[in-house]
């Protein structure tokens, strides 16, 4: 008899366990089980709907993450007489170093000093001095850089 006492105990104990995570107002045992596979049910679609989200996020980022992810880093820094660039990728990036001089060229820039690392990954730190008389501001570096990354 005490046993029998000791399991009623325990069932009414995880019944209103259920019924407070489930949030049920049911008294019955058979509506509290039914509320509680109801929630279930709801919880196993709110997992598949993440899941969802997380593949279409995954494969939709996994076309620019490979542009994003290895998209480059640019810092660009004043100088005395020009601008020190730096352009670093964790990963190779073929054709950029020719996108990014033309950009200094375009800007009336010289590349005066350059140390360029194409293998696996791609880091450039190029210094660049002004061929003509007129003021290059380093934002507009830094734009032209970023610039010539993204149409790369």
């Amino acid at each position: 008899m005490a046993s029998r006492e000791k399991n009623t105990d325990s069932l009414d104990r995880n019944l209103q366990l259920l019924r407070s995570i489930t949030h049920s107002e049911s008294r019955s045992k058979k509506s509290i089980v039914s509320n509680a596979s109801d929630y279930i049910r709801q919880l196993k679609q709110k997992v598949e709907r993440l899941n969802e989200e997380v593949a279409s996020a995954s494969s939709s980022s996994s076309s620019t993450s490979s542009s994003q992810s290895s998209n480059p880093r640019v810092t660009v820094e004043s100088v005395e007489k020009g601008f020190l660039v730096k352009v670093e990728s964790g990963k190779s990036c073929p054709g950029l170093l020719v996108w990014i001089l033309e950009s200094f060229e375009e800007l009336g820039l010289s590349v005066v000093e350059a140390r360029v690392r194409c293998v696996d990954s791609f880091s450039l730190q190029a210094l660049g001095g002004e061929d003509d008389e007129e003021e290059v501001d380093e934002e507009i570096v830094r734009w032209a850089m970023t610039n010539a990354i993204k149409n790369w």
